[in-house]
């Protein structure tokens, strides 16, 4: 029996507003994960949802399925699909039909407005908890109303903990705020070593992956093709780094992009990979399907390096599946990319973001983990919209993200092997606590403290409006 196992019939009721957990998303993915390192304490409701959704309308009983992937014989996790994350309506009905104990929420609060709109409805009988992440400072005030309407917010990053009590200043008291990271299943994502059951399987996928080329050293990108990833900058980066080497050294070095390779939200990759190399180079490689998720465990071990040059990235899963794998990182240092490099401050502690000191963007820690080959920004620009009306952009330079692929290269097979290993033993240590077991850990242990002490909200609040006054940074801008 599981540790901390409750009852079918004695558990919490928890209603799941995100992306269908059966479809592989990242915030599917991290849902289903949740789901099912939790299932033995709670009962889960999924709105599922997804954009034109074909099973909108329908419901399904995913218990049997959650028992075989979480090894526990009473689950109860149901998905209700809808198009996009739903509709006042539709969550009514569904509270009344499901009757939960509380709401847990994932992903960008601007696709939960409308359910903010109503917390004072929802929160008279039930709490709100939000797994929730943001990309960089300065400290978006304009979420102020987002976060106060929920009564826990896990973030998912250092920085995202350290942004929610700037925002909410003296209101934070009161609330739970508590770190609670993305966790990559170690059932699917692990090191492929000759002699492994999996090895012949891994051979095979290199050659469908490489065709013909005799490939050295393979750098993986994984993520989708939209401006903020900056694959551009990745592609040039990759050119800086191989024309340093001798031709018959670059001839066995492979880029390898899965990722759409024309998008709106992004560029055109295949003409900018044949601008700056030439239609005739073939050491670009585009990895454009869906794959089922044993398939990326292949793709990651087919390559000895994942980097992520994102200009804004709240977290960057493909690194930390990366370190399960057992591979070393390239990253910008921006947003919870820079958690998986663990900086070390001045009293060697994992840095942790605070007002004077919010980010290491700016490179004042140097020291971090061996794994980790960082880039660090050499601009910062305050871009915005209406709905985000500023957030920083943090941009590296190419040259520089050529100099740590050359690093990584220079290590050898045996250095990155070495480097890449002593990446995964720390997270899958207590302290980083990269895994699904322990991102459900930390969700039990919130969720179990919001149930012993909240107290539903006051049917109504006086604000006293000669009182009120706009918000203004507080937290250095330089540092």
């Amino acid at each position: 029996m599981k540790e901390g196992y409750v009852p079918k019939d004695q558990r919490k009721k928890i209603l799941l507003m995100a992306d269908d957990i059966r479809l592989p998303s990242g915030v599917g993915n991290v849902g289903k994960d949740i789901v099912i390192n939790t299932c033995h304490r709670y009962n889960w409701v999924n709105v599922g949802g997804a954009m034109k959704h074909p099973d909108k309308g329908k419901r399904f009983d995913l218990s049997q399925d959650t028992n075989t992937e979480s090894g526990i014989e009473d689950s109860s996790v149901v998905v209700y699909p809808t198009d996009g994350y739903g509709d006042p309506n539709l969550l009514r009905n569904i509270i009344n039909i499901e009757k939960p104990d509380a709401i847990f929420l994932i992903t960008d609060p601007r696709y939960w407005v409308w359910l903010f709109q109503m917390e004072n409805e929802i929160r008279k009988k039930i709490p709100i908890a939000y797994l929730n992440i943001w990309d960089d400072y300065p400290t978006p005030a304009y979420n102020k109303g987002f976060y106060d309407s929920c009564d826990a917010l896990l973030g998912i990053s250092k920085q995202t903990v350290n942004i929610n009590k700037l925002v909410l200043r003296d209101k934070a008291e009161g609330k739970i705020i508590d770190y609670v990271p993305h966790g990559i299943s170690t059932k699917y994502y692990f090191p492929i070593n000759e002699g492994d059951e999996q090895y012949p399987n891994l051979l095979e996928f290199k050659k469908q992956l490489f065709g013909s080329r005799d490939i050295e050293f393979a750098l993986l990108f994984n993520s989708r093709n939209i401006r903020r990833k900056s694959i551009p900058d990745t592609l040039l980066a990759w050119k800086y780094f191989i024309d340093q080497l001798p031709k018959e050294k670059a001839d066995k070095c492979a880029l390898v992009l899965h990722t759409e390779p024309v998008s709106d939200h992004g560029t055109d990759l295949p003409t900018v990979k044949n601008y700056l190399f030439g239609e005739d180079y073939e050491n670009i490689i585009f990895s454009t399907s869906r794959i089922p998720v044993h398939l990326m465990n292949l793709l990651y071990n087919s390559c000895d390096a994942q980097i992520l040059l994102s200009s804004n990235e709240g977290w960057g899963l493909s690194l930390t599946e990366a370190l399960l794998v057992g591979n070393p990182i390239i990253g910008n240092v921006t947003g919870g990319m820079q958690d998986q490099m663990r900086f070390e401050d001045e009293n060697g502690n994992w840095f942790t973001p605070n007002a004077e000191i919010p980010s290491n963007h700016t490179g004042k820690y140097k020291k971090h983990g061996e794994w980790a080959f960082p880039v660090f920004p050499t601009g910062r620009s305050l871009q915005g919209s209406p709905q985000t009306p500023y957030i920083w952009d943090d941009r590296c330079k190419p040259e520089d993200a050529a100099e740590q692929i050359m690093n990584v290269y220079m290590e050898g097979v045996t250095g990155r092997t070495e480097r890449g290993l002593k990446g995964r033993e720390w997270a899958l240590s207590e302290e980083a606590g990269f895994t699904a077991k322990a991102m459900g850990g930390r969700v039990i242990k919130n969720l179990d403290k919001l149930f012993e002490t909240w107290t539903p909200r006051e049917s109504y609040y006086i604000i006293p409006a000669n009182e009120y006054k706009a918000d203004v940074v507080n937290h250095k801008l330089l540092y």
